[in-house]
């Protein structure tokens, strides 16, 4: 199996690729169109240069690769994907091979986090429109992606992870609950700047409280993505 998760900036995407990369059954691949997406774009986020020698590969050979042989002989791979990534020139065809699932987080929530790291982030910088979009197209191809929010999962990490991969087929792992400090093989060379935190885990985060209080254009970019995040939270899991 080929998992396909779909998030954004700031949304517990690399806590949940260190989840399934402690199941020890499963490959994981992280951001694997960051490269690809950087020489197109030309934008300068931080460790660009850095980014881009590290993935040096054009966007067709990266699908390529991800529908290729799963390294390590693994039954299952995990691919830590970006919608914002997912611009003209990124190929969509692989997704009709792979179980897509979309993690979901509030756009408030998001917006104060990345913007800590990248102050001058705009709509397309964090991806809800494009996230949207892409569900679309999965239910084009007629598959019934799964969604699931960030903050069920830290609600109860338990829970959800049982109701998600009993959603796409996969048996659970209790090693899925937590993993070893420090960081993983397959970390990204950005990881320096923005995986601090996860890599001094060793499991989900408790609960999140109140949404963050936001002003001025950090405020007007969380309400323009707000109606993408409430279209996908309504669909979203729920524990059994």
């Amino acid at each position: 199996m080929r998992i396909a998760m779909w998030s954004g900036p700031r949304n517990l995407s690399t806590a949940m690729m260190y989840s399934f990369a402690n199941r020890g059954d499963c490959h994981v691949v992280d951001e694997p169109f960051y490269g690809p997406y950087l020489r197109l774009t030309g934008l300068p986020h931080p460790m660009a240069d850095e980014i881009k020698a590290s993935r040096p590969e054009d966007a067709g050979e990266v699908a390529r690769d991800l529908l290729g042989p799963i390294p390590g002989g693994k039954p299952h791979a995990y691919h830590k994907h970006m919608c914002q990534h997912m611009i003209e020139g990124i190929p969509r065809d692989f997704m009709a091979d792979c179980v897509n699932v979309f993690l979901i987080r509030h756009p408030a929530r998001v917006v104060a986090s990345f913007t800590k790291g990248y102050a001058h982030a705009g709509a397309e910088d964090i991806g809800f429109e494009t996230q949207a979009e892409l569900h679309d197209h999965v239910r084009s191809l007629g598959q019934a992606p799964v969604v699931i929010d960030s903050a069920d999962i830290r609600r109860d990490p338990d829970g959800m992870l049982r109701a998600l991969c009993g959603a796409i087929g996969l048996p659970f792992d209790e090693g899925m609950l937590s993993w070893p400090a420090g960081g993983h093989p397959q970390d990204g060379a950005w990881a320096p700047h923005w995986y601090a935190s996860v890599h001094r885990s060793t499991g989900f985060a408790s609960a999140e409280g109140r949404l963050p209080a936001l002003s001025g254009d950090a405020a007007r970019l969380a309400d323009e993505a707000m109606p993408h995040y409430e279209k996908l939270r309504a669909r979203a899991l729920s524990a059994h």
